[in-house]
Parts: C-alpha cells; sequence; structure tokens
C-alpha cells in the first residue's frame, strides 16, 4: 500500500492547526488506499510543543495513521545519522544546512521529504501553521483529494480526474510532479501595511523582485499579481486543471510532490532569513515541463500577532529584504532552466540534480552590483515612510555588505546541498527515524 507523508513544519503555537491537519489526514485515509504519516515539525519552546503533542495525541486512532512529533533534537539526531551515512565528506556542513541556528524556509521542507523518504513515502504535503482550511456546506476542503487523485500517476492516466487540461500531448506520458493551489486571505507577504501607508512606495519595494532589465509595464503587471494568491473569493465548487503549471498560481503552504521525480532529486535553496526560498521546486517543474495539477481548494491565509511587533517586525522585514536580493541569483537560475528545459530530465522524467547544481553554482559569479543597487532603493523608500520603517532602512545600512554576501552564500549553499542531496535521500531510506535503543546509532 502506497504511502504519504502529510507534514507541518511550525515555529509558533498552533494546536488548532495540528488538529485540522489530523482531520485532513483521516480524510485521505478514509477515502483512499494509503498508509498516512502526520509529521509535525517542532521548532517551538517547550510550553508550545505540549500543546502540539495534546493535540496529536485528542486525534482519533486510526489504523493507516501514523503520527510523528519531531521536536528539534530529535530532528538533529536523524539527520546526524543520516548526513553520518551520506558519505560526504562535510557531513557537519550538512548538518548546518539541514537544521540551521536560525529560520531556514527550506531547510524546514527539506528536512520533511528526508524524514518522508525513512518512512517510505511516495510524496510530500506540506501545510503552514499560519493557515486554515475552507468549508462549505458545513463540509471542509481537503486539498490532500486532489493531490491524491493525481500525484505520481502518469499525466494520461490523470484526465480522468480532473475538470480540463492544456496540457500538450507530448507530455502525457510524464508523471505528475506536483498538485498545488493556493490560498485566500491575507496576502502571503506581509507588506499590506505599505501599500496601505503609500501605493507608490509600495510599487517601488515590490517591484525590486522583478529582473532589473524588465520594462516598467512589465514590473507594475508584477506588482499588481505579487503576493495576492487566488485573491478573496471563497470556495464553492471543485475545479482541477492539468498543466505545466505556472509558478504565480501556487504557494507552498498547499501543495504536494511526487518524491522519486521530484523532491527526492532536488532539494530546496536553505538560505536562512529568507522568505520564498521554499519556492524554488515549483519553478523547476515548471521549466523542466512537468505535468501538474492545479485545483481551487485555496487554504485561508492570516498574520502571526508577532510579525507586527518591534523584533518579529524587524525579523520579517529582514527576511523580506534577503528574499529581494535572492532574485538575483533566482532569476538567473529561472531563465538558465527555462532554457534547460527537458535538458532537466533525465531519461525516466525525473530532476537532473547536477544539471540543477551547475546552475545554481554558475550564478555566483553574478555581479553584486545590480543587489548593491536594490538596497539604495529599498533604503529610499524605507525612509520615505519613516517611524519603524526608516529604523528598519537604519539597520540594513549597517548590514549591507554582510547582506550582499549571505546573498551569493546561499546559492553556493544550495549548490553544495543539492550536489549531496541523492546520497542523503539514500541514506534516509535506511536510517530509522529514531534508533533502535541501546543499539547503533
Amino acid at each position: 500500500m502506497r504511502s504519504i507523508c502529510l507534514t507541518l513544519p511550525t515555529n509558533r503555537h498552533c494546536p488548532d492547526t495540528v488538529a485540522a491537519l489530523g482531520q485532513e489526514a483521516a480524510y485521505a485515509a478514509d477515502h483512499f488506499d494509503i498508509d498516512v504519516h502526520l509529521l509535525v515539525l517542532d521548532s517551538c519552546p517547550p510550553a508550545d510543543r505540549a500543546a502540539h503533542a495534546a493535540a496529536l495525541r485528542s486525534l482519533p486512532a486510526h489504523p493507516r495513521i501514523t503520527a510523528h512529533h519531531l521536536d528539534e533534537a530529535a530532528q538533529r539526531d536523524f539527520l546526524t545519522r543520516v548526513t553520518a551515512r551520506s558519505g560526504s565528506t562535510k557531513p557537519e556542513l550538512l548538518l548546518d544546512l539541514m537544521l540551521p541556528d536560525g529560520l531556514s524556509y527550506g531547510a524546514c521542507t527539506n528536512r520533511a521529504f528526508l524524514i518522508a523518504a525513512a518512512l517510505g513515502c511516495a510524496s510530500v504535503h506540506r501545510r503552514d501553521s499560519d493557515s486554515r482550511y475552507q468549508s462549505v456546506d458545513g463540509r471542509t476542503v481537503f486539498p490532500v483529494h486532489h493531490e491524491l487523485l493525481s500525484l505520481g500517476e502518469r499525466a494520461a492516466d490523470a484526465l480522468a480526474g480532473v475538470t480540463e487540461s492544456t496540457l500538450p500531448e507530448h507530455l502525457l506520458e510524464r508523471r505528475v510532479a506536483m498538485v498545488g493551489s493556493s490560498f485566500v486571505g491575507e496576502p502571503s507577504v506581509d507588506i499590506a501595511r505599505i501599500r496601505d501607508a503609500d501605493p507608490a512606495v509600495y510599487h517601488d519595494v515590490v517591484s525590486l523582485w522583478a529582473p532589473e532589465g524588465w520594462s516598467a509595464g512589465r514590473k507594475r503587471a508584477l506588482v499588481e499579481e505579487s503576493f495576492t494568491g487566488a485573491g478573496t473569493e471563497p470556495f464553492t465548487a471543485d475545479h482541477s486543471l492539468l498543466a505545466v503549471v505556472d509558478p504565480m498560481r501556487v504557494d507552498m503552504c498547499n501543495i504536494a510532490f511526487h518524491g522519486a521525480t521530484v523532491s527526492e532529486r532536488v532539494p530546496l535553496p536553505p538560505a536562512r532569513d529568507t522568505i520564498g526560498s521554499d519556492y524554488f521546486l515549483i519553478h523547476l517543474v515548471h521549466d523542466a515541463r512537468l505535468p501538474g495539477v492545479l485545483h481551487n481548494r485555496n487554504i485561508v491565509n492570516y498574520y502571526t500577532g508577532e510579525r507586527r511587533t518591534g523584533p518579529g517586525f524587524l525579523a520579517y522585514q529582514t527576511r523580506f529584504a534577503k528574499f529581494l536580493l535572492s532574485m538575483l541569483y533566482f532569476h538567473h537560475v529561472y531563465d538558465r532552466m527555462a532554457e534547460a528545459g527537458d535538458a532537466l530530465l533525465d531519461e525516466r522524467g525525473r530532476a537532473r540534480p547536477a544539471t540543477v547544481a551547475a546552475l545554481a553554482r554558475e550564478s555566483t559569479g553574478l555581479d553584486t552590483a545590480e543587489n548593491a543597487r536594490r538596497l539604495d532603493a529599498l533604503d529610499a523608500a524605507y525612509r520615505r515612510l519613516g517611524g519603524p520603517y526608516a529604523e528598519f532602512a537604519d539597520l540594513l545600512a549597517g548590514r549591507r555588505a554582510r547582506l550582499l554576501d549571505e546573498a551569493r552564500g546561499d546559492m553556493a549553499d544550495f549548490a553544495l546541498l543539492t550536489e549531496a542531496w541523492e546520497a542523503m535521500v539514500a541514506a534516509a531510506r535506511t536510517t530509522p527515524l529514531a534508533p533502535a535503543e541501546g543499539g547503533p546509532r
């Protein structure tokens, strides 16, 4: 029987989300012939972890659902054994990239990918702690429904389970590598207060994530589309599209990847304190022309209060600034991947890690002058806003050289991790999630 990993990485108090994830797991097990590994990767303080553990214990027992609740100590133990078994000459560095001292959106999902491999799961289905499911007529609409209808299937076989298809006929023999949707509610990036305070500054700031050479009109269109997800329209009825999915239409709070085709082949960039760093595989699937399914069971996004407090505000704005700087490198890689197309895949239709790693490493040679200009523009925009934004501009100015170096270094780390990824996945497959009592580690 096929196994899947339904995972929630979290660093915040969210017992209600854990309980809802349990309901989604039960839906999956009741409606599909699968086993579900419900995985909560918990980076919270002890009191919050205890609340999450209580939520998991309260879930009704199900013969085909196994819950795993791992704090960072348990995750580190597992990863230490995996990196040691991988044969890498730099196991300590790999461990640091997998579980860094600091927030990393890519690293937390990479840990789920490796743990899923250890558990024998065919796919990873990721949710976020700051989101909720929609409901209609008293029925919760779980994204896993569409994910399990087609993920990993030949696209030709998946046709029967979707509403429509725009997939070219010559791609129908490829496997569905990704199924995803987006969100409704608040924008995915917490900068709406900038838009409310000064729409012109908002345009200047958001347009910084476009390539510098884009036209004003193209940048304006990007700004209008950015971070809005699926808007605000609530779910009413199912719709699903088999296609080469536009990366702007899906979000990592509502996504599933087929392991053998994508997530066991290439990891996510492990950049620290950088929003958007976990979206890379969505672009890889698109540029390699792998089939995907876009559905409309959008998740409801909301903000947690800590993002808008003093330390939380500064931390979040730093992650946003680092996202803008990362785009110099990501745009280069995305452009090269689009040019490579089918060359991103091997003879079995799987992503080629060596090709991706080479492109990431190539990007580290780019001139950083464009990023220096990004920092100049961001500094000017935030000083126009004044108040806490001007204070953040002072912080940015003091970290300028370090931020430029970190953005380049993050891509070098991604290249290194991608080169090691196949060996790490192979090691994970033979590594127990927890060591035997008194046995070898």
